[in-house]
């Protein structure tokens, strides 16, 4: 799973080189957030997680708080977040998520960039057995803790563990989200940042050539403002 995750995290990173659409998505997610939880962080704890994550991406901690101030605002934008499934060429499962306050816009786009490649856009659910949804934490290794206890720990939460020289991943159920945060905070953890992945159960190879026609769909989705992140079961170059 490591190998694979770096893989993801290097197209995140490249995304993310867009500074200012990485402050937009982030704020986003933080509407979101104060939206459903109010907008105090110790009360919380997905915005707070989303703090971590956007001093992690280099946001200035005045927009953070202009972005939580901004949605406690009535006038505030009310999104939904919404995802969509579909196949791309030949035959890569892709799963785009997206926050956005047009769902008919949203949904036009979304349809047209699987059209344009050669795909089709699938209805909701439908590739739900081709992926595992995870959550993720990144975790700074802690020279005090005793990695096989803090793993025996984690199997009563059933998630896992991956322990790198720079960084801790831990991984769990998507529901397992607010527990597995409250664990580690409470075991004095610095987490870096936390995030909701889509694994792929299963890898699906293609040619470099093929690889190329895919790629212009992903970087399509990722281009599209209401687009938060996009999963795909395409078999990374590196890996073969």
């Amino acid at each position: 799973m490591g190998r694979a995750f770096e893989f993801r995290k290097a197209r995140k990173l490249k995304r993310w080189g867009n500074m200012s659409r990485t402050f937009t998505r982030i704020g986003k997610e933080i509407t979101i957030a104060v939206k459903a939880g109010g907008p105090d962080p110790d009360m919380n704890p997905r915005l707070r997680m989303l703090m971590h994550n956007a001093k992690a991406a280099n946001m200035p901690k005045d927009t953070i708080e202009r972005a939580i101030k901004k949605a406690t605002d009535k006038d505030a934008s009310d999104y939904k977040e919404i995802v969509y499934e579909g196949y791309g060429p030949h035959g890569i499962a892709i799963v785009v998520e997206t926050a956005t306050d047009n769902n008919q816009r949203t949904v036009a786009n979304v349809r047209s960039y699987f059209t344009k490649h050669g795909g089709s856009l699938g209805t909701q659910g439908s590739l739900s057995f081709l992926f595992d949804h995870k959550s993720v934490f990144h975790v700074k290794p802690n020279p005090d803790t005793s990695l096989e206890d803090f793993e025996l720990e984690l199997m009563d939460l059933d998630a896992e563990l991956e322990a790198e020289d720079e960084e801790w991943l831990v991984y769990g159920a998507f529901d397992q989200f607010n527990n597995i945060q409250k664990f580690l905070e409470g075991a004095g953890m610095e987490i870096v940042s936390a995030e909701f992945e889509r694994i792929p159960t299963d890898y699906k190879e293609v040619t470099p050539e093929q690889r190329e026609s895919i790629e212009k769909l992903l970087e399509r989705f990722e281009d599209d403002d209401d687009v938060q992140n996009v999963f795909h079961n395409m078999k990374e170059a590196d890996e073969e």
